[in-house]
């Protein structure tokens, strides 16, 4: 039987061009498990570690179909229909044309490797800017019960400080009564 690919919500990371969204968090994951051998009752060999450029190229290797090192706009739009997304080849060489380095209308595994380095470190700012939206003070690191009352109240979610003490005691890690960013970044991971 075929093996299912990963399906590629539009939530997480993104391609820069209409909005079309890739999750390297679930293809990762799904790759880590399938690199890794598995360690049988029988051998002491401990499974290899991968890298993240192990893990890259094995999510590149799922979308170059044709195992030539390059992403074509048909390669592109056939793993979106296999995970139930449609992208017109006009969509699809858009967003290639995006990330496309060396003008040769593909992407190659380093197009591919800047393209998720990016959409980290995107996601990563977005993370940063959501927890500056709660915290406390600006630069205070920490996010108390009284500052997430008062964001949520702005955004139009009336809690009671029970309420939000209950919702800071789920990801307080340190027991605080407080979220720090690393707790923060843990809540959104």
């Amino acid at each position: 039987m075929m093996e299912q690919p990963p399906r590629i919500p539009k939530s997480f990371g993104c391609f820069p061009h209409k909005g079309l969204k890739l999750s390297l968090h679930r293809l990762r994951s799904k790759s880590s498990s399938s690199l890794s051998s598995p360690r049988s009752p029988q051998s002491p060999i401990t499974p290899k570690k991968t890298t993240r450029e192990d893990e890259l190229r094995e999510v590149f290797r799922r979308f170059d179909s044709d195992s030539d090192g390059k992403i074509s706009a048909v390669e592109l739009r056939s793993y979106f229909a296999s995970v139930g997304e449609y992208m017109s080849h006009e969509e699809a060489q858009g967003a290639i044309d995006d990330v496309d380095t060396d003008g040769d209308k593909l992407i190659d595994f380093g197009d591919f490797v800047r393209l998720m380095s990016r959409d980290k470190n995107e996601e990563d700012e977005d993370i940063k800017a959501a927890f500056g939206m709660f915290e406390l003070e600006k630069g205070s690191g920490r996010i108390t019960p009284k500052s997430l009352q008062r964001e949520l109240s702005r955004l139009g979610d009336v809690k009671s400080r029970e309420e939000c003490e209950d919702m800071i005691r789920v990801f307080d890690i340190d027991g605080n009564g407080e979220i720090d960013f690393h707790e923060f970044h843990q809540m959104m991971a």
